[in-house]
């Protein structure tokens, strides 16, 4: 059963942004920001207390510190820091979801720390490395080979989770279309909603060369930061429910 997750937690101090309150129903997993790109004691403990109330699962969102650029610029990092920032992070929430009753599951890393994650395995290796320490799935990009990071999380024994997108388009690898390009967000409900179903039934999709691209999808990430994207989740939701139905 394909799980559906959702970036969240990320409002900080006075300033607010998503709609978590709305999508928190919709979802299976909220990936909650762990202070370093966005999120704040309060905004943690509230969004962990949100998950709990709806029965969600409750994975740590951690990032480089990079509050300025929210986490999507890339940083001279070593491994040990790595390492230790992403045990700083969750370990904050592990401390919240014990207040509230509840426990980190699983770890997602943000922006550019996933994306680096992906390009780099010495990257890679440094977040397998902390991940395994707390005996938690790691969540990482489903692409048209996954080989090399199933050798390397087989390593340090940490279980993934393939992770898709329904709103963005593929290139021919499996990797995600560069938002700098026209096309790369699918803006439209029905067209966002169409290739969740296709993910979900593990169907190919249409790579923007126009091949063929089959990925393994364990969770599909949705959205939750308007009105309009609240409503494409929420299609999403009662379609995989149509479809197991």
């Amino acid at each position: 059963m394909i799980l559906l997750n959702c970036d969240i937690g990320e409002s900080y101090g006075a300033w607010h942004m998503g709609l978590d309150a709305e999508v928190m129903p919709l979802i299976d997993c909220a990936n909650i920001a762990c202070g370093y790109h966005a999120g704040d004691p309060s905004t943690m403990r509230r969004t962990v207390a949100l998950a709990v109330s709806h029965g969600v699962r409750i994975g740590a969102h951690p990032a480089y510190p990079d509050l300025v650029g929210f986490g999507r610029r890339s940083m001279a990092c070593s491994g040990e820091e790595i390492e230790n920032l992403l045990h700083y992070q969750i370990g904050a929430l592990q401390a919240f979801c014990a207040v509230e009753g509840s426990r980190v599951e699983y770890v997602k890393p943000h922006g550019a720390l996933y994306n680096d994650m992906m390009a780099n395995p010495a990257i890679l290796t440094s977040v397998l490395r902390a991940v395994a320490a707390h005996r938690m799935p790691l969540v990482l990009l489903a692409t048209r080979d996954n080989s090399a990071e199933l050798a390397l999380a087989a390593e340090h024994g940490v279980p993934l989770w393939f992770e898709s997108f329904a709103d963005r388009a593929y290139e021919a690898s499996g990797h995600l279309v560069s938002r700098r390009l026209p096309g790369a967000v699918h803006e439209q409900a029905d067209a966002v909603v169409a290739q969740a179903l296709t993910l979900a039934r593990g169907d190919a999709l249409v790579a923007r060369d126009g091949s063929a691209l089959r990925l393994h999808t364990d969770t599909l990430c949705v959205h939750g930061d308007n009105p309009a994207s609240i409503a494409a989740v929420r299609q999403i939701r009662q379609a995989l429910e149509a479809q197991r139905a």
